[in-house]
């Protein structure tokens, strides 16, 4: 590693932990919850993926910044991310399409950046403890007011986030015209890979705030709905378990990802619970229960949804890796919904067969409610 000419910072961990670094992004003192990402590459829309707003992303790859930043790349309109924390940061990218580096990026953004630390170790502490509360400062000097101001960031437990990224007012999105199904997207922090994938898969999409009411989407006449990711606990989001209740009552197919599935699964009586340190990354093994077929997997989620009994859904998709639920179906009710990030950007492309089985479900519906 060269010679860092940057300002020192500090990572302190609600533990008591202190790693020191130095600054490569905005100067400013961020808090939020510390968890790692295993992906070798996509830092941009990692970064830009609401599901992360409060947390503070480790990246485990240790070089980042080599491609710099390319404005197509964006998951959303801006960092989600409360900062970034990494091995080493590359400050002259290499790519033809990059129109800035990382550490411009997430100045212009004003969040801070932190390297020059042992990721490696930071991530087994992580492992072995769980995912804890934590803060990047500015400065050298370890002083007792960092650690107060850690241990006053909220526990991810019990809170709402998905209200505060979703969007303010309704839109459309994508192509419109001549299309034979129109999807709702409730939209908890959409990625917008998953809108122009239900856009290619054949849908109008119209995207509405989390807090909208049943009645005003119900009026719109729409074939089929879709519950988007986003960040937090599930388990408070109690306008969002009434809305899904709602719509489910219609008999429309429905398909969750993400928190959308917790979502779905908190309508039909099941259980959500945090996990010790999630699952982030772009290499995580899902086996199709239906096929036998196992398909490599992008993820990011901190919670999970308790293995379904016999009569509340139909177990579809487990984790190789621990066994965890990552999706189910309710083939009487037309829903399907999964953990995993079926769009996988970034990430592998498995699982992107599962929007147009989506569209085929709404079709089939169509049709079916036709003939009756």
């Amino acid at each position: 590693m060269t010679a860092n000419l940057n300002k020192p910072a500090l990572l302190v961990l609600e533990n008591g932990s202190v790693y020191p670094g130095f600054s490569f992004g905005h100067e400013s003192d961020s808090q939020g919850e510390v968890c790692f990402n295993t992906s070798m590459a996509g830092y941009q829309e990692i970064l830009t993926d609401p599901s992360y707003s409060r947390q503070l992303i480790t990246l485990t790859y240790p070089m980042i910044g080599n491609y710099g930043i390319s404005p197509e790349a964006n998951e959303s309109d801006r960092i989600h991310a409360s900062g970034l924390i990494v091995r080493e940061y590359v400050s002259a990218p290499s790519n033809h399409t990059s129109r800035l580096s990382l550490g411009d990026f997430l100045r212009e953004n004003e969040k801070p950046g932190i390297e020059g630390l042992d990721t490696r170790q930071l991530t087994l502490e992580i492992r072995n403890q769980g995912a804890m509360r934590g803060g990047i400062f500015m400065g050298s000097e370890y002083g007792p007011e960092m650690l107060e101001k850690v241990l006053a960031e909220p526990s991810m437990n019990g809170r709402d986030l998905a209200s505060s990224v979703s969007a303010a007012d309704k839109y459309g999105f994508g192509e419109h015209q001549g299309k034979e199904a129109r999807v709702a997207v409730l939209d908890f922090g959409v990625k917008r890979n998953i809108l122009r994938l239900l856009d290619r898969a054949g849908f109008a999409v119209d995207v509405f705030p989390a807090k909208t009411p049943a009645e005003e989407i119900l009026s719109g006449g729409y074939d089929a709905f879709f519950l988007s990711n986003g960040p937090g606990d599930p388990e408070p989001l109690d306008y969002a378990i009434a809305l899904t209740k709602r719509l489910m009552e219609t008999g429309k197919p429905m398909f969750g990802i993400c928190l959308g599935h917790q979502i779905i699964g908190l309508a039909r009586g099941l259980a959500t619970y945090k996990l010790k340190f999630g699952h982030r990354g772009g290499n995580q093994p899902v086996m199709d229960k239906d096929t036998g077929r196992v398909e490599i997997t992008s993820q990011n989620h901190g919670f999970a949804v308790q293995r379904p009994q016999a009569g509340e859904a139909e177990l579809r998709h487990i984790n190789l890796n621990d066994g965890t639920v990552e999706g189910f179906t309710l083939k009487e009710q037309n829903i399907m919904s999964v953990q995993y990030h079926p769009e996988a950007c970034p990430g592998p492309h498995d699982s992107a067969y599962l929007f147009a089985e989506f569209y085929r479900m709404t079709l089939e519906n169509r049709v079916g409610s036709r003939v009756s």
